[in-house]
């Protein structure tokens, strides 16, 4: 009997922050996956398992969640005073596309170790110990990131003794700085306001504020939705009505952002923008058990990706919430107490996250010079993936 051969790609499988996921060098994919494309989509999505009607990504190496349906493409920079290209594809699970339209935060802090090991930065930046400095070009929102990545005796430190709330075992400390998150000639605040509202119909009228800081977010106040912002994922996740209100809220805003023309648009644009709710601090027990008291935090975050809550927080969310908190009179800010900060520290499902931003304000318009946080990242495996020769 016929049958079709596999192919081997060579690839690594990587955690970043609180994610997963695959990791290629663009010269590595098949010639016909190193422009975009409908076969680089497909490759992708065969590597990953998508889609999945069972949703489990059994048959691939996603992890049926949005936080490890992930796959990553870098390249030696292309743009100038940069060392390498960052390409990032959101894979669905349980529909057949892979979505450009975002960065992924937390896989960024892994992007300066692979480029370092793979070869793509010059070794003259590199040093034999101490800090390698990696400036990043984020090539979905064309912006910069810096990754500083620990060294000794010449190679990545991957292990170390930094603990990050929903990764289980310390790691390095990768201090990652996102530049310039929202450019000069971008909108904030795409309606212009602070804060609005939004209008969802079958739903209700919410206050929101709408920020483009890291990645397009839509924040809401839990109370408006019958939340007390310590929710863990399976209240939300375990309900299926919850997940479609905040879907319809998700589209909506999407529109009065700008991002899309109509409500259809939404469903083939799941990872932009994101929606998160928040709330004061309160005491709670995070998803490992560890007690979250009021004094640890200044405020309660929850996010949804992909149609879910997310079980830590996306680290573009928090490049968002960090700007957002920074700003007084966004309810980021006020539901952390209001006032001028340049740091936050927020609870979100598996403990807390520390952020930092700086936001200055200029003829009535705010501008962010800098978002900081700090993640770890590991290589999990490294070899090829294979996947049949007729998947692209």
């Amino acid at each position: 009997m016929a049958h079709v051969p596999q192919v081997k790609i060579p690839a690594t499988y990587m955690r970043g922050g609180t994610s997963k996921g695959v990791f290629f060098n663009l010269t590595d994919l098949p010639e016909v996956a190193q422009t975009a494309g409908a076969a680089r989509d497909a490759i992708l999505l065969r590597v990953i398992g998508s889609p999945d009607p069972y949703g489990k990504q059994t048959d691939g190496m996603g992890g049926a969640t949005s936080s490890t349906s992930k796959t990553v493409i870098l390249a030696k920079s292309t743009q100038a005073d940069h060392d390498v290209d960052y390409l990032f594809g959101q894979v669905a699970i349980d529909k057949a596309f892979v979505d450009w339209s975002g960065n992924c935060g937390n896989l960024t802090a892994a992007v300066g170790s692979f480029a370092i090991s793979n070869g793509l930065v010059d070794p003259s930046r590199v040093p034999e110990n101490g800090i390698a400095v990696i400036r990043i070009w984020q090539a979905n929102i064309k912006k910069t990131i810096i990754a500083n990545v620990p060294m000794t005796n010449g190679e990545v430190q991957e292990t170390g003794g930094f603990e990050l709330d929903g990764v289980t075992f310390p790691a390095a400390e990768v201090e990652v700085e996102f530049l310039s998150p929202v450019d000069a000639s971008e909108a904030m605040f795409p309606t212009g306001n602070l804060v609005d509202d939004l209008e969802v119909p079958g739903v209700g009228t919410f206050k929101v504020t709408m920020i483009n800081a890291g990645i397009p977010t839509v924040f809401l106040n839990a109370d408006a939705i019958n939340y007390n912002g310590a929710e863990l994922q399976e209240a939300i996740n375990g309900d299926p009505k919850a997940l479609e209100m905040f879907e319809t809220i998700r589209a909506y805003g999407a529109i009065k952002m700008g991002l899309i023309t109509n409500i259809e648009e939404a469903a083939s644009r799941q990872h932009t923008p994101k929606v998160a709710f928040v709330a004061p601090p309160s005491d709670y027990v995070s998803s490992s058990g560890k007690q979250i008291n009021t004094s640890d935090i200044d405020l309660n975050v929850r996010a949804l990706s992909m149609g879910k809550l997310h079980h830590a927080m996306m680290g573009t969310a928090a490049v968002a919430i960090g700007t957002a908190a920074a700003i007084p009179g966004t309810l980021v800010n006020l539901a952390a107490g209001g006032g001028e900060r340049g740091s936050v520290t927020f609870g979100h499902p598996s403990g807390t996250l520390k952020v930092g931003a700086e936001a200055v304000q200029t003829n009535d318009e705010w501008t962010v010079n800098k978002v900081i946080m700090s993640r770890s990242a590991r290589v999990l495996m490294e070899g090829n993936v294979r996947i049949p020769g007729d998947s692209f």
